[in-house]
């Protein structure tokens, strides 16, 4: 973690004030502040229901906060001058569902938007979507039609997919609870990669050996605020919460 550790100076990659976002007369986000780091891993906790995902998809705007500012490379995604599809190609998201193209095949899921949004050629394209389904273990598979491949295969084609717009930052959003748990680990194992890698990521997960090994922040979340956040070490061993340490009793037991 010490290489990690140096490139996390400077400005936030992300920097969330104020948040708030309700849905009718159901408050789901309230007074939300977090900043994420150049080369940080932050994992949010918590139950169902607690806001986990809908800050996630404030994050890139896929949900208009009612209240407060995300900042993304210092521009305030709400303000009315901003690009903020320009800023979007830089946030990659992995969904739970993977959403890929069913009537496209594994590559061509990989090259619509590089060719698309950022102009890619063709050839360019397949290049860098084929290093990067290399990387995921899926190379094989670059003419495969993704209704045939198992739940493991279309998640790690999602991140691969996600990661030909070069991202800076990487959002997950429950990226295993739509697996079977014997595959689970294969899409663990690749975001793992990434965060050895440096890349900077926010991951909604219930995966709490993932959350307690690869996090640099741990945030639980409980009925829309940010109960409690600190270092794995902190949170997994000495939460300073009540709500904290009944979330995470099971495994605080073990």
């Amino acid at each position: 973690m010490a290489e990690k550790s140096a490139r996390r100076v400077g400005e936030p990659m992300v920097r969330i004030e104020g948040l708030r976002k309700s849905f009718g007369d159901l408050e789901v986000l309230r007074d939300i502040n977090l900043d994420v780091m150049p080369g940080q891993v932050v994992t949010i906790i918590g139950a169902s229901g607690s806001g986990k995902s809908t800050l996630l998809r404030c994050i890139n705007l896929l949900e208009t906060p009612d209240a407060g500012h995300v900042w993304f490379h210092g521009s305030d995604l709400a303000a009315e001058h901003v690009d903020v599809n320009r800023l979007r190609e830089k946030i990659g998201m992995v969904f739970q569902g993977f959403n890929l193209f069913n009537n496209m095949n594994v590559l061509d899921n990989c090259t619509l938007a590089p060719v698309t949004l950022k102009k890619m050629s063709k050839a360019e394209a397949e290049e860098v979507a084929l290093g990067h389904l290399e990387s995921v273990g899926l190379a094989d598979f670059a003419h495969a039609d993704v209704n045939n491949l198992s739940g493991g295969q279309k998640q790690r084609v999602a991140i691969a997919r996600a990661l030909c717009m070069q991202p800076d930052l990487m959002l997950f959003d429950e990226p295993t609870s739509a697996l079977d748990p014997e595959i689970v680990g294969e899409v663990l194992e690749v975001m793992r990669r990434l965060a050895s890698d440096g890349m900077t990521m926010v991951v909604v997960t219930h995966e709490m050996a993932f959350a307690r090994n690869v996090s640099d922040e741990v945030v639980f979340m409980d009925k829309g605020v940010i109960a409690e956040k600190g270092s794995p070490e902190k949170l997994f061993t000495a939460p300073e919460q009540p709500r904290t340490r009944e979330f995470l009793s099971r495994y605080l037991d073990g």
